[in-house]
């Protein structure tokens, strides 16, 4: 009986292992930064989101929070939002490369892999950039853009990468 579940036993040890594992080292890493601030990684994700704001016309600085481990977007003279770490988008990362893993085809794994991880990358940065403008022109709208809207683009986007590779790749039948 336990033959039958064997493949399935596998992907979800699979899933668990890869999860776990890049969870632990991601930790190990935040718990480098403890008190220096916001982590390097995050730190990026806000100058880059700067960056792309000051070019869309949204005059945009950074302020350092050390002691609350942020960053605070200035953007034309009030501080609309702040940069923490859950901001990085690095969990929702982990769990999409623990789905692909779980369902492991070779070298296309890791190609699919680094695809989807640019994608949500750059996802990410425009969903920040998109809640600063909202809290920036519309605040009325920022807690459901923060809450519901955004969280929606960026978890459907995982899902929707899911699909493509459940379908396309991890369940194609090789001899087609």
């Amino acid at each position: 009986m336990l033959k039958d579940f064997k493949p399935v036993l596998n992907i979800l040890l699979r899933f668990i292992i890869v999860y776990v594992v890049l969870l632990l080292v991601y930790q190990y890493y935040l718990n480098s930064f403890r008190y220096q601030g916001l982590d390097s990684f995050s730190r990026f994700i806000a100058e880059q989101v700067r960056d792309i704001q000051n070019y869309l016309g949204y005059p945009t600085q950074l302020y350092d929070d050390v002691k609350g481990e942020q960053v605070y977007f200035y953007v034309r003279n009030f501080y609309p939002t702040r940069m923490v770490e859950g901001c990085n988008a690095v969990s929702v990362m982990i769990l999409f490369v623990a789905f692909v893993v779980a369902f492991y085809k070779g070298s296309k794994t890791f190609i699919f892999i680094l695809a989807g991880l640019i994608l949500l990358y750059v996802m990410n940065l425009f969903r920040i950039v998109g809640l600063n403008m909202v809290m920036t022109d519309h605040k009325e709208y920022g807690k459901i853009f923060h809450d519901f809207v955004f969280p929606a683009v960026i978890y459907g986007t995982v899902v929707l990468l899911w699909l493509v590779w459940i379908k396309f790749f991890a369940l194609k039948n090789e001899n087609s």
